[in-house]
């Protein structure tokens, strides 16, 4: 079997921290991968939560100063290559993300050798996306388009961070993860228009994104500055401007 690690990224998640620990503790996978919580220097006490479950294997970097999600993902990625694991698995850390669907994202991977596997709301056959605000559903749709019509190939929820991919992609020199630029939203929808543009094998699975109440938080993510910065790699790969 492969090496996996799981790495859900927080920041001030006081409010769900402990139902997303609790939830993998309790999962199929629990005994099956490693767990990493990469914690952006949370200041609420969502560190000290995830502290409290070391005991049972749950594993944690926290940044010295709030750095985004890109670097975070950065922040696995160095953790998963440095420590020789073959597959990283990125999700939230909010608990929108079921645990007990990792399975779902790896089988694609071990079984018929998926490079990289994209989780989708809009493959399954629910319509329930609990609290999920109506600009996030508009953006959440168009986004995929875009990605479609410039990679040339069908993406329905290119914006769910719920993926899993191979780490051997990352030897691929085209793929320049560690750019300055990709620190915020950026490296996602990077990694998967390379991915897709360089003709890595692509899988889509259904999984359920499910927004907890607005009263406890339901995204960070700011209507304006948030969706430019995840379009922007769009733009940019597909004009030129970086690579």
């Amino acid at each position: 079997m492969p090496k996996i690690l799981v790495s859900p990224l927080v920041f001030n998640e006081k409010a769900k921290v402990t139902s997303v620990l609790e939830r993998f503790t309790k999962s199929s996978v629990y005994t099956k991968v490693d767990y990493l919580i990469v914690d952006d220097a949370s200041t609420d006490g969502t560190t000290e939560i995830i502290e409290s479950f070391r005991s049972k294997g749950v594993r944690t970097i926290k940044h010295s100063a709030r750095k985004g999600v890109g670097a975070a993902i950065k922040t696995a990625i160095a953790y998963a290559l440095s420590h020789s694991y073959d597959i990283l698995v990125i999700m939230a850390g909010n608990d929108k993300d079921n645990p007990n669907e990792i399975p779902l994202l790896l089988a694609p991977i071990v079984e018929e050798n998926y490079d990289f596997v994209q989780g989708s709301r809009y493959l399954t056959k629910t319509t329930e996306f609990g609290a999920m605000p109506l600009y996030r559903k508009v953006a959440t749709r168009l986004h995929p388009l875009l990605m479609s019509l410039i990679t040339r190939q069908k993406v329905t929820d290119s914006t769910n961070g719920f993926r899993a991919f191979r780490l051997s992609l990352l030897n691929d020199k085209r793929i320049n993860w560690q750019q300055d630029w990709l620190n915020a939203y950026e490296l996602e929808p990077y990694l998967l228009y390379q991915t897709l543009k360089l003709k890595y094998k692509f899988k889509e699975v259904p999984v359920t994104k499910i927004y907890p109440p607005k009263k406890v938080g339901y995204t960070k993510m700011r209507p304006f500055f948030g969706w430019w910065s995840i379009l922007k790699p769009l733009v940019y790969l597909a004009l030129g401007i970086r690579k």
